[in-house]
């Protein structure tokens, strides 16, 4: 900051220098005066002492205010207003005053905001509710004419709808997730085989086989977000599988006592420029672009609800021969841990 104020009064300290240059030189010159040489020195060192201890009274001065703002901005805290500095100069009232009427504008918009993301949520959820009605009278439908063979058909297509509108309903509850969360000992492998089983005519569309190698394990996690993160996974599962390939489910126990549950398939494999990038939203991939129904949000919305309720997820893929996603259930949830 020193450096910073010397630049700044550069003027100041040229002023200086040039008067004191021009009082020597009219001492040296003026005839009239009987001043010699050595006295004419003391006169510079005695000025140039006394602008020292001022410009850095000046210096400790006028920087305090900006010293105590630095600290006040590494710190930034909800309530920064009340941590302003005292001014002592009047463009430092002015900067404070220009702060906090910054501050007060930028509230106003992020409540404006946020009122308006809030209302579009609500409109969201409401139409999805909406839209579930006729959904669910289209299932009864289908449910009864189920030996009908382009009623399975229509039920696959139903299930894509269905899937798509009950993301939309969750993209639209994902904010406020923390006060829709529930810990409780799940078992996962129950889970899995509950939303293999809603995927059901897309499987038999493609036909496409489920192999469960476990057959219960428990873990400590939210049911109904957990449940949209498996919905996910396996819904890439299935899309890339192959028809007639084979979706494999399988629960393991970490040396660290942590459980995980693999989903692998038989699909083409993510190469591995592109392994980094598929939990990006919107990130299709090479064959998210071969299949043209691919949106990018899937392993999006998993990852970001994975995070938000302790779980880890990640993938694997040697680029050509299938895919598998792991999501880990650590030994005690983050979140239950701070509760306790």
């Amino acid at each position: 900051m020193l450096r910073v104020y010397i630049t700044d009064r550069k003027s100041w300290i040229a002023l200086f220098v040039g008067s004191l240059l021009l009082t020597d030189l009219l001492l040296v010159l003026d005839k009239g005066l009987a001043i010699n040489e050595v006295s004419i020195g003391y006169l510079n060192i005695l000025l140039l002492v006394i602008f020292v201890l001022f410009f850095i009274w000046r210096y400790r001065k006028e920087t305090a205010y900006l010293r105590k703002l630095g600290r006040l901005a590494e710190e930034l805290s909800d309530d920064w207003q009340e941590g302003l500095p005292m001014s002592v100069f009047h463009q430092e009232a002015m900067l404070s005053d220009l702060l906090q009427k910054v501050d007060t504008s930028y509230r106003k918009r992020m409540a404006r905001i946020q009122e308006f993301v809030h209302a579009e949520q609500n409109d969201t959820a409401a139409w999805v509710h909406e839209v579930k009605t006729p959904l669910t009278a289209m299932k009864l439908i289908i449910d009864a004419n189920r030996q009908v063979p382009a009623f399975r058909r229509i039920e696959a297509e139903w299930l894509r709808v269905h899937l798509l509108i009950d993301q939309q309903l969750y993209i639209s509850r994902l904010p406020s997730l923390e006060a829709d969360y529930v810990l409780e000992e799940t078992d996962i492998v129950r889970l899995a085989t509950e939303e293999v089983h809603q995927l059901k005519p897309w499987c038999l569309e493609k036909n496409i086989a489920f192999e469960i190698v476990e057959e219960s394990v428990e873990v400590v996690t939210d049911q109904k977000w957990c449940r949209f993160i498996l919905r996910q996974v396996l819904t890439n599962a299935v899309k890339y599988s192959p028809a007639g390939g084979t979706v494999t489910i399988q629960t393991t126990s970490i040396e660290t006592g942590h459980i995980s549950l693999t989903v692998a398939d038989e699909g083409p494999g993510i190469p591995a420029h592109e392994m980094p990038r598929i939990f990006d939203r919107g990130f299709t991939g090479g064959a998210g672009r071969i299949q043209h129904t691919a949106t990018g949000l899937g392993l999006y919305l998993a990852k970001q609800t994975a995070g938000k309720i302790g779980i880890e997820l990640h993938g694997q893929s040697d680029g050509a021969t299938g895919t598998q996603m792991i999501i880990t259930f650590t030994v005690e949830n983050d979140f239950d841990a701070t509760r306790k």
